[in-house]
């Protein structure tokens, strides 16, 4: 991965969100929304973006495969290849839901993968014209500007959070109930894993908590905030593997926060 196919690769994000996805913002009709499977939504601008991609990459690199969100939810077996060799992964449009209701956040994602490893990847929110990026090794940087988590308060108690409870396991309840009593802020997702990635990347949140862990949504984002110094890690301290269909994953800035989060979910309830 050279300078000059990165900033292709934006060039083309940008340009197919421009003409494929805000002409469609809050201006959808009924018959251009669909559900995949209940409570899934998928709007004309999903498959317009996907098919528009899928054209564009395999002309940047016509050796990597395509596995796209749309793609995979009529081929799941797509995944099974993941590891192999050069592979895009894409989420057309991350926060569909968002998308579809005609408000903020959501953002297009794309990662390359070498051999199941992340190489680089691109997340772009079309309303702020926010492009944030990674490539292995070389750091994350939004709009051509170097970023990094920062230093957070060494208080938890000044912390602030996101925790999903979306497809959340019921035996985890207490452990998450008891996080939110001994964390300063615990806000909901945004349903758009792409704009919160980049929050604590950023350092404007201190960790985020999700449950269900799709490739297309997590596996951008995940080099893009290691590459800014922060930790991405399964509930028992395992790395994220791109691959993997695990349950739980934990965000942090630093290895402090994951650390202490880690803790408090496997703290019985009523202690501590």
């Amino acid at each position: 991965m050279d300078d000059t196919l990165s900033a292709r690769v934006e060039a083309l994000i940008r340009t197919i969100a421009a003409r494929e996805i805000m002409p469609r913002y809050r201006a959808l009709r009924d018959q251009d929304i669909a559900e995949k499977a209940p409570g899934d939504i998928v709007t004309v601008a999903d498959h317009a973006v996907e098919a528009a991609l899928a054209e564009a990459l395999a002309s940047l690199l016509p050796e990597a495969r395509f596995i796209g969100e749309e793609r995979c939810a009529l081929l799941p077996a797509l995944l099974d290849t993941l590891d192999d060799g050069l592979v895009w992964i894409v989420d057309p449009i991350d926060g569909t839901a968002n998308f579809a209701a005609g408000r903020a956040p959501f953002a297009v994602m794309v990662a390359l993968l070498e051999n199941g490893t992340t190489i680089a990847s691109w997340i772009y929110d079309p309303l702020a014209d926010r492009m944030t990026t990674a490539r292995q090794g070389r750091g994350t940087r939004r709009n051509g500007t170097g970023i990094d988590t920062g230093l957070p308060a060494d208080d938890a108690r000044d912390w602030t959070g996101i925790v999903s409870r979306f497809a959340m396991p019921d035996e985890m309840a207490p452990a998450v109930a008891a996080l939110e009593t001994r964390i300063g802020t615990v806000v909901p997702t945004m349903r758009c894993a792409g704009h919160e990635y980049v929050l604590v990347a950023e350092g404007s949140r201190d960790f985020a908590l999700y449950w269900r862990t799709l490739a297309w949504d997590h596996v951008p984002g995940a080099l893009l905030l290691v590459e800014a110094g922060g930790v991405v890690e399964r509930l028992d301290g395992t790395p994220y593997r791109p691959g993997s269909t695990a349950t739980g994953l934990l965000l942090a800035r630093d290895r402090r926060i994951a650390d202490h989060v880690r803790a408090v979910l496997r703290q019985p309830a009523g202690t501590g």
